[in-house]
């Protein structure tokens, strides 16, 4: 079975947020994750956002499948993720905020790892968020889809241009289910 590994904790801080009808409440004291990979950053697209009765939907995110390669350790970026979650029987998942290797870009995303010996279909939205301020910078969903057994898939966000001064983080959610917060990056 793989899992994934937490590195260290980060400082309790609260901010609540919404949007697209999420909440969720901040709180920076969970574990962390802060691996640079060896890759680069994915590049994804979003389409067009629409009004809901909760306030503007989600772009589109878009699924990546990594196959049994690990997505952070296959990049060349530099990912920090929340400490991973099982959101159903062998099935883990984790948010994170991705920087580019040359710096200028970042990324939001959500991670699931499918240790089934069957395919696991979920949906996962993930939002990205100035550190110090709090400013939104976009929300992202992906449809539901299926992660391959024993695999990682992952669904990212657009990518943004934002240079190293500026810090992001993101909050996730895998079918309705909290994932947290990343570190900044």
């Amino acid at each position: 079975m793989v899992t994934l590994n937490d590195t260290g904790t980060v400082k309790s801080r609260t901010r609540t947020t919404g949007t697209a009808g999420r909440r969720g409440r901040r709180t920076g004291a969970g574990s962390l994750l802060a691996i640079t990979a060896v890759l680069g950053l994915s590049l994804a697209t979003a389409g067009p956002a629409t009004a809901t009765e909760t306030g503007p939907a989600a772009d589109a995110g878009t699924w990546r499948a990594y196959g049994n390669t690990n997505p952070i350790t296959s990049s060349s970026a530099t990912w920090a993720c929340a400490g991973s979650k099982t959101v159903a029987t062998s099935v883990i998942a984790q948010v994170c905020a991705i920087r580019s290797a040359t710096g200028g870009s970042v990324q939001a995303a959500v991670i699931v790892r499918n240790n089934r010996s069957m395919l696991y279909s979920t949906s996962a939205y993930v939002e990205l968020y100035t550190a110090t301020s709090g400013s939104f910078l976009g929300s992202w969903e992906c449809a539901s889809s299926g992660v391959g057994a024993n695999s990682w898939s992952v669904c990212f966000g657009k990518t943004l241009s934002k240079p190293s001064s500026v810090k992001v983080d993101s909050p996730g959610w895998i079918k309705g289910t909290y994932l947290g917060w990343s570190p900044s990056i």
